[in-house]
Protein backbone atom coordinates (compact mmCIF):
# COMPACT_ATOMS: atom_id res chain seq x y z
CA UNK A 1 0.00 0.00 0.00
CA UNK A 2 1.63 3.56 -1.06
CA UNK A 3 2.15 5.50 2.24
CA UNK A 4 -0.24 8.14 3.15
CA UNK A 5 1.03 11.81 3.09
CA UNK A 6 -0.71 14.96 4.55
CA UNK A 7 -1.42 17.18 1.27
CA UNK A 8 -2.38 20.86 1.55
CA UNK A 9 -6.04 20.97 -0.59
CA UNK A 10 -6.63 24.10 -0.08
CA UNK A 11 -5.26 27.61 1.62
CA UNK A 12 -6.93 31.09 2.45
CA UNK A 13 -6.11 34.21 4.31
CA UNK A 14 -7.07 37.22 6.20
CA UNK A 15 -5.81 40.65 7.19
CA UNK A 16 -7.78 43.20 8.36
CA UNK A 17 -8.25 46.51 6.68
CA UNK A 18 -6.20 48.86 8.52
CA UNK A 19 -2.88 49.57 7.12
CA UNK A 20 -0.33 51.17 9.38
CA UNK A 21 2.07 52.80 7.00
CA UNK A 22 5.80 53.33 8.09
CA UNK A 23 4.53 57.01 7.81
CA UNK A 24 2.42 57.00 10.43
CA UNK A 25 4.36 55.03 12.60
CA UNK A 26 6.60 58.36 12.09
CA UNK A 27 3.91 60.53 14.20
CA UNK A 28 3.83 57.40 16.86
CA UNK A 29 7.56 56.73 17.73
CA UNK A 30 10.89 58.50 17.22
CA UNK A 31 11.82 56.75 14.08
CA UNK A 32 11.23 57.14 10.20
CA UNK A 33 10.41 55.42 6.84
CA UNK A 34 14.30 54.79 5.31
CA UNK A 35 15.62 53.58 8.91
CA UNK A 36 12.64 50.64 9.42
CA UNK A 37 12.89 49.83 5.54
CA UNK A 38 16.20 48.97 5.63
CA UNK A 39 16.76 47.40 8.94
CA UNK A 40 13.67 45.05 8.46
CA UNK A 41 12.27 45.30 4.66
CA UNK A 42 8.52 46.47 6.25
CA UNK A 43 6.70 49.15 4.32
CA UNK A 44 3.15 48.85 6.28
CA UNK A 45 1.46 46.52 8.25
CA UNK A 46 -2.21 45.56 8.91
CA UNK A 47 -3.94 45.90 12.06
CA UNK A 48 -7.23 44.80 13.47
CA UNK A 49 -9.51 47.51 15.05
CA UNK A 50 -12.69 47.20 16.72
CA UNK A 51 -13.79 46.98 20.73
CA UNK A 52 -13.88 43.02 21.58
CA UNK A 53 -11.94 41.48 18.03
CA UNK A 54 -9.61 38.70 18.73
CA UNK A 55 -7.94 36.17 16.74
CA UNK A 56 -10.50 34.02 16.48
CA UNK A 57 -12.63 36.96 14.49
CA UNK A 58 -9.57 37.18 11.49
CA UNK A 59 -9.92 33.39 11.62
CA UNK A 60 -13.50 33.25 11.07
CA UNK A 61 -13.54 34.55 7.30
CA UNK A 62 -10.11 32.94 6.52
CA UNK A 63 -11.29 29.58 7.31
CA UNK A 64 -15.09 30.20 5.65
CA UNK A 65 -13.19 31.20 2.51
CA UNK A 66 -10.96 27.84 2.74
CA UNK A 67 -13.80 25.57 3.25
CA UNK A 68 -15.93 27.74 0.00
CA UNK A 69 -12.79 26.78 -2.11
CA UNK A 70 -12.74 22.93 -1.13
CA UNK A 71 -16.30 22.80 -0.95
CA UNK A 72 -17.30 21.20 2.36
CA UNK A 73 -18.91 22.28 5.09
CA UNK A 74 -17.72 22.90 8.25
CA UNK A 75 -19.32 20.07 9.85
CA UNK A 76 -16.58 17.81 7.35
CA UNK A 77 -13.63 19.02 9.80
CA UNK A 78 -12.14 16.60 11.91
CA UNK A 79 -9.67 18.29 14.18
CA UNK A 80 -8.54 22.15 14.43
CA UNK A 81 -5.02 23.19 15.61
CA UNK A 82 -5.05 26.78 16.09
CA UNK A 83 -1.20 28.50 16.10
CA UNK A 84 -1.48 31.36 18.06
CA UNK A 85 1.08 33.55 20.46
CA UNK A 86 -2.38 35.60 21.27
CA UNK A 87 -5.31 33.99 21.95
CA UNK A 88 -8.53 34.98 22.39
CA UNK A 89 -8.12 34.16 26.06
CA UNK A 90 -5.94 32.43 28.26
CA UNK A 91 -8.58 29.99 28.21
CA UNK A 92 -10.87 28.35 26.73
CA UNK A 93 -9.13 27.26 23.50
CA UNK A 94 -9.56 29.39 20.77
CA UNK A 95 -9.41 26.64 18.68
CA UNK A 96 -12.62 25.64 20.02
CA UNK A 97 -14.02 29.13 20.04
CA UNK A 98 -13.37 29.15 16.01
CA UNK A 99 -15.16 25.73 16.25
CA UNK A 100 -18.44 27.05 17.53
CA UNK A 101 -18.41 30.31 15.11
CA UNK A 102 -17.50 28.16 12.08
CA UNK A 103 -19.96 25.30 12.94
CA UNK A 104 -17.58 23.03 12.99
CA UNK A 105 -19.48 20.73 15.57
CA UNK A 106 -17.71 17.15 14.83
CA UNK A 107 -14.05 18.43 15.39
CA UNK A 108 -12.07 18.84 18.25
CA UNK A 109 -9.11 21.15 18.84
CA UNK A 110 -6.70 23.04 20.79
CA UNK A 111 -4.22 25.60 20.77
CA UNK A 112 -0.27 25.21 19.76
CA UNK A 113 2.41 27.92 21.40
CA UNK A 114 5.52 28.25 19.92
CA UNK A 115 5.04 31.86 18.39
CA UNK A 116 6.30 32.39 15.04
CA UNK A 117 7.28 28.56 14.33
CA UNK A 118 4.17 27.79 15.37
CA UNK A 119 1.98 27.25 12.45
CA UNK A 120 5.12 25.10 11.22
CA UNK A 121 4.79 23.17 14.27
CA UNK A 122 1.43 22.81 14.04
CA UNK A 123 1.68 21.82 10.48
CA UNK A 124 4.45 19.07 11.27
CA UNK A 125 1.42 17.79 14.17
CA UNK A 126 -1.72 18.32 11.83
CA UNK A 127 0.34 15.46 9.27
CA UNK A 128 0.75 12.96 12.20
CA UNK A 129 -2.80 12.77 12.44
CA UNK A 130 -3.62 12.17 8.91
CA UNK A 131 -0.69 10.21 8.15
CA UNK A 132 -1.68 7.61 10.99
CA UNK A 133 -4.87 7.66 9.57
CA UNK A 134 -6.75 8.71 12.46
CA UNK A 135 -8.40 11.49 10.47
CA UNK A 136 -9.11 12.85 6.96
CA UNK A 137 -9.79 16.49 7.27
CA UNK A 138 -6.89 18.43 9.94
CA UNK A 139 -7.51 22.61 9.71
CA UNK A 140 -4.20 24.25 10.88
CA UNK A 141 -4.81 27.99 11.39
CA UNK A 142 -2.39 30.13 12.23
CA UNK A 143 -2.97 33.57 13.06
CA UNK A 144 -2.05 36.53 15.95
CA UNK A 145 -3.66 39.76 17.12
CA UNK A 146 0.60 41.15 17.10
CA UNK A 147 -1.19 44.27 18.10
CA UNK A 148 -2.82 43.66 21.28
CA UNK A 149 1.21 43.00 22.81
CA UNK A 150 2.94 45.77 21.39
CA UNK A 151 3.98 49.12 23.22
CA UNK A 152 3.26 51.56 20.16
CA UNK A 153 6.25 53.31 22.59
CA UNK A 154 8.37 50.78 22.21
CA UNK A 155 10.29 51.52 18.23
CA UNK A 156 12.74 48.63 18.77
CA UNK A 157 9.32 46.28 18.55
CA UNK A 158 6.49 48.42 17.36
CA UNK A 159 7.19 49.11 13.72
CA UNK A 160 7.83 44.92 12.92
CA UNK A 161 4.96 43.31 14.00
CA UNK A 162 1.05 43.46 11.89
CA UNK A 163 -1.82 40.96 12.73
CA UNK A 164 -3.34 38.35 9.74
CA UNK A 165 -4.04 34.90 9.98
CA UNK A 166 -4.44 32.12 7.41
CA UNK A 167 -5.07 28.14 7.32
CA UNK A 168 -4.39 25.32 5.87
CA UNK A 169 -6.58 22.49 5.09
CA UNK A 170 -4.35 18.81 5.34
CA UNK A 171 -5.96 15.78 3.92
CA UNK A 172 -4.55 11.93 2.60
CA UNK A 173 -2.61 12.00 -0.54
CA UNK A 174 -1.33 8.39 -1.97
CA UNK A 175 0.30 9.79 -4.75
CA UNK A 176 3.21 11.09 -2.83
CA UNK A 177 1.78 15.03 -2.67
CA UNK A 178 2.15 16.54 0.94
CA UNK A 179 3.89 17.02 3.85
CA UNK A 180 7.32 14.63 3.26
CA UNK A 181 9.84 15.45 5.93
CA UNK A 182 10.57 18.21 8.68
CA UNK A 183 13.27 19.21 11.36
CA UNK A 184 11.51 20.72 14.46
CA UNK A 185 14.24 22.49 16.92
CA UNK A 186 13.60 24.22 20.30
CA UNK A 187 16.32 25.56 22.99
CA UNK A 188 14.79 27.56 25.74
CA UNK A 189 18.02 29.21 26.93
CA UNK A 190 16.32 31.24 24.47
CA UNK A 191 13.80 32.76 26.93
CA UNK A 192 15.39 36.18 28.34
CA UNK A 193 16.06 37.36 24.71
CA UNK A 194 12.24 37.37 23.45
CA UNK A 195 9.09 37.03 25.79
CA UNK A 196 6.50 38.47 27.69
CA UNK A 197 7.59 39.44 31.03
CA UNK A 198 4.10 39.19 32.81
CA UNK A 199 0.47 37.67 32.39
CA UNK A 200 1.29 33.75 33.42
CA UNK A 201 1.51 31.98 36.16
CA UNK A 202 5.23 33.12 37.22
CA UNK A 203 4.46 36.55 37.46
CA UNK A 204 0.44 37.17 36.83
CA UNK A 205 -1.37 40.56 36.06
CA UNK A 206 -0.79 42.68 38.93
CA UNK A 207 -1.34 46.61 39.16
CA UNK A 208 2.41 46.90 39.24
CA UNK A 209 2.51 44.58 36.18
CA UNK A 210 0.28 47.13 34.34
CA UNK A 211 1.84 50.07 35.97
CA UNK A 212 5.16 48.62 34.83
CA UNK A 213 4.55 47.91 31.11
CA UNK A 214 5.33 44.33 31.55
CA UNK A 215 1.99 42.44 29.42
CA UNK A 216 3.69 43.56 26.00
CA UNK A 217 6.25 41.75 24.06
CA UNK A 218 10.12 42.15 24.84
CA UNK A 219 12.61 41.60 22.69
CA UNK A 220 16.53 41.99 22.65
CA UNK A 221 16.78 42.39 19.07
CA UNK A 222 20.43 42.02 18.33
CA UNK A 223 20.29 38.51 20.31
CA UNK A 224 17.14 37.53 18.31
CA UNK A 225 18.81 38.58 14.97
CA UNK A 226 22.05 36.68 15.30
CA UNK A 227 20.80 33.75 16.43
CA UNK A 228 17.54 33.91 13.88
CA UNK A 229 19.95 34.70 10.95
CA UNK A 230 21.97 31.55 11.43
CA UNK A 231 19.51 28.62 12.86
CA UNK A 232 16.94 29.34 10.22
CA UNK A 233 19.30 29.19 7.79
CA UNK A 234 21.00 26.11 8.73
CA UNK A 235 17.66 23.94 9.49
CA UNK A 236 16.18 24.42 5.94
CA UNK A 237 19.67 23.90 4.38
CA UNK A 238 19.12 20.80 6.72
CA UNK A 239 16.05 19.44 5.32
CA UNK A 240 17.12 19.87 1.85
CA UNK A 241 19.93 17.52 2.52
CA UNK A 242 18.36 15.10 4.08
CA UNK A 243 16.20 14.85 1.20
CA UNK A 244 18.84 14.88 -1.60
CA UNK A 245 18.05 18.34 -2.53
CA UNK A 246 19.30 20.61 -4.45
CA UNK A 247 18.83 24.29 -4.78
CA UNK A 248 17.48 23.32 -8.35
CA UNK A 249 15.28 20.93 -7.13
CA UNK A 250 13.68 23.78 -5.11
CA UNK A 251 10.63 25.71 -6.64
CA UNK A 252 9.42 27.96 -3.72
CA UNK A 253 11.60 28.63 -0.65
CA UNK A 254 8.50 30.08 1.96
CA UNK A 255 10.24 31.54 5.22
CA UNK A 256 8.67 33.24 8.03
CA UNK A 257 8.28 36.65 7.39
CA UNK A 258 10.07 38.65 10.48
CA UNK A 259 13.08 40.35 9.11
CA UNK A 260 14.46 40.98 5.00
CA UNK A 261 17.87 40.47 6.03
CA UNK A 262 16.71 36.98 7.33
CA UNK A 263 15.11 36.23 4.44
CA UNK A 264 18.16 37.14 2.31
CA UNK A 265 20.31 35.02 4.65
CA UNK A 266 18.22 31.78 4.26
CA UNK A 267 17.89 32.03 0.37
CA UNK A 268 21.90 32.28 0.43
CA UNK A 269 22.65 29.44 2.64
CA UNK A 270 19.89 26.79 0.74
CA UNK A 271 20.67 28.25 -2.86
CA UNK A 272 17.50 29.47 -3.70
CA UNK A 273 17.31 32.19 -6.44
CA UNK A 274 15.69 35.28 -5.50
CA UNK A 275 12.79 35.14 -7.69
CA UNK A 276 11.88 31.73 -5.76
CA UNK A 277 11.95 33.17 -2.36
CA UNK A 278 8.56 33.98 -1.54
CA UNK A 279 8.17 37.50 0.52
CA UNK A 280 5.42 40.07 1.37
CA UNK A 281 7.15 41.51 4.50
CA UNK A 282 6.64 44.71 2.98
CA UNK A 283 3.16 44.91 3.15
CA UNK A 284 2.29 42.66 6.41
CA UNK A 285 5.45 42.79 8.88
CA UNK A 286 5.67 40.04 10.65
CA UNK A 287 2.30 38.48 12.02
CA UNK A 288 4.17 35.57 13.83
CA UNK A 289 2.05 32.52 13.38
CA UNK A 290 0.01 34.12 10.30
CA UNK A 291 3.87 35.00 7.98
CA UNK A 292 3.78 31.72 6.43
CA UNK A 293 -0.43 30.48 5.83
CA UNK A 294 -0.36 34.06 4.40
CA UNK A 295 2.42 33.69 1.66
CA UNK A 296 0.76 30.04 0.82
CA UNK A 297 -2.81 32.19 0.15
CA UNK A 298 -1.03 34.84 -1.63
CA UNK A 299 1.35 32.46 -4.20
CA UNK A 300 -1.45 29.71 -4.34
CA UNK A 301 -2.19 29.96 -8.49
CA UNK A 302 1.61 30.68 -8.63
CA UNK A 303 1.82 26.78 -7.53
CA UNK A 304 1.92 23.91 -9.75
CA UNK A 305 1.41 20.01 -9.08
CA UNK A 306 4.00 18.62 -7.55
CA UNK A 307 5.92 21.59 -6.78
CA UNK A 308 9.39 21.72 -3.89
CA UNK A 309 8.18 23.77 -0.99
CA UNK A 310 10.83 24.38 1.59
CA UNK A 311 9.27 26.07 4.72
CA UNK A 312 11.02 27.85 7.35
CA UNK A 313 10.96 30.01 10.41
CA UNK A 314 11.97 30.83 13.61
CA UNK A 315 10.31 32.42 16.79
CA UNK A 316 10.89 34.08 20.52
CA UNK A 317 11.81 30.83 23.07
CA UNK A 318 13.64 29.88 21.23
CA UNK A 319 11.77 27.57 18.24
CA UNK A 320 12.35 26.94 14.90
CA UNK A 321 12.39 24.25 11.97
CA UNK A 322 11.81 23.63 8.26
CA UNK A 323 9.16 21.55 6.57
CA UNK A 324 9.66 19.97 3.23
CA UNK A 325 6.38 19.33 1.12
CA UNK A 326 5.50 18.73 -2.20
CA UNK A 327 2.22 20.69 -3.62
CA UNK A 328 -0.41 18.85 -4.28
CA UNK A 329 -2.67 20.50 -6.91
Amino acid sequence: MNKIHAAITAVNGYVPDYVLTNHELETMVETNDEWITTRTGIKERRILKGEGLGTSDMAVPAVNGLLKKRGIGADEIDLIIFCTSTPDRVFPATANILADKIGAKNAWGYDLQATCSGFLFGLATGSQFIESGKHKKVLVVGGDKMSSMIDYTDRATCIIFGDGCGAVLLEPNKEGYGVIDSVLKSDGSGVPFLHQKAGGSVKPAAHETIDNREHYLYQEGQSVFKFAVTNMAEVAAEVMERNNLKADDIDWLVPHQANKRIIDATATRTGVSPDKVIINIERYGNTTNGTLPLCLWEWEDKFKKGDNLILAAFGGGFTWGSIYLKWAY
